[in-house]
């Protein structure tokens, strides 16, 4: 990473002496811009909310997060300016490199992933379901990934945040959020931060989100106790799906869930990591028949056009977990 860095400030530096009057050169620019160019390590919640103060709603819009994401739409979602190309691109490339250590202290082939809507509310029965899921998940040795936003994503990470507690507890967790059930509700964050204060998190449970700027205007959950979070949204879907090895969970969504699964299907039907891994529909009626993915995927798989995939539509807790455990003891072997 560093050797990347400092190659690249170089070039920039040398080339830039045929630059405009007034061209800002490169070193100087990567001090100027709101976020580490040479990070070296995953994001927690007190990274990306450093300046935020759960009494003040207004303090959002002046922690880091916010600043990032400003900065990031001033200079366009494509920059322009090759000098902020190039600070994102050793930025994304600094966090890549800590998700591969991240991954060296823990087994990948013990990664589990929920998909979901970003729009689901905290006071959908589906949102509780998902945080208790993913609780015992996290209980029976997995731990948990998602895209790190709200939704679904936020309710997988807050039941990886509850494991060690009672469901009683993790309830109660639940119900103190509902008061502001979508990311777009005043107090949406600060409910966030007063569970994490009423119920610490025990015994080291990890869990892994990886959001992006892109969507910056969705908080990122701050339930998730690592990082990785992205201004180059591609390389950060690609990472979704590429490190769960243990499995995917979906659960209901719409467009960007619809994408996850292809794709995931495709890496399944290659065995592209030399297996393939588990591929959960959680939700019997919304997967049949408010979205048919699954019966489309089983007539293709008759067809002859997917292979070795392997599929489980359920509602049951107890079949999922057994589905992934069986997986993981002896799935890929």
């Amino acid at each position: 990473m560093k050797q990347l860095a400092l190659g690249a400030i170089f070039l920039f530096t040398a080339t830039s002496a045929h630059a405009q009057p007034g061209t800002q050169m490169p070193v100087e620019y990567f001090k100027s811009v709101p976020y580490s160019v040479t990070r070296k390590s995953l994001y927690n919640s007190t990274d990306l909310y450093e300046g935020y103060d759960s009494d003040k709603p207004e303090s959002f819009d002046t922690c880091f997060d916010t600043k990032v994401y400003k900065h990031f739409i001033a200079t366009g979602k494509q920059p322009k300016a090759v000098e902020e190309s190039l600070a994102r691109t050793l930025h994304d490339h600094g966090v890549h490199m800590a998700m591969d250590e991240f991954f060296k202290e823990h087994d990948p082939h013990l990664c589990i992933g929920i998909m979901g809507g970003h729009a689901l509310l905290r006071t959908d029965p589906m949102y509780r379901r998902i945080a208790l899921l993913s609780k015992q998940l996290t209980e029976k040795g997995f731990f948990m990934l998602s895209g790190g936003g709200p939704g679904a994503m936020e309710a997988t990470h807050l039941g990886a945040w509850m494991a060690g507690r009672t469901n009683e507890e993790t309830n109660e967790a639940v119900d103190m959020m509902q008061a502001a059930p979508s990311f777009k509700d005043e107090g949406w964050l600060a409910s966030s931060f007063k569970v994490m204060k009423r119920f610490p998190q025990e015994k080291g449970y990890v869990s892994l989100g990886i959001p992006t700027w892109l969507y910056g205007h969705e908080p990122s959950a701050p339930f998730a106790t690592h990082i990785a979070k992205f201004f180059e949204n591609s390389k950060r879907e690609d990472l979704i799906l590429t490190v769960a090895f243990g499995g995917i969970i979906y659960s209901p969504g719409s467009a960007g869930t619809m994408q996850e699964i292809f794709q995931d299907a495709v890496q399944n039907h290659y065995e592209s990591f030399g297996f393939a891994s588990p591929m959960v529909f959680l939700g019997k009626k919304f997967w049949t028949k408010e979205m048919p993915i699954y019966p489309f995927l089983q007539k293709m798989i008759k067809a002859g056009k997917y292979k070795n995939l392997r599929l489980t539509l359920t509602d049951d807790f107890d079949e999922i977990i057994s589905e992934l455990i069986d997986f993981r003891d002896h799935g890929d072997k």
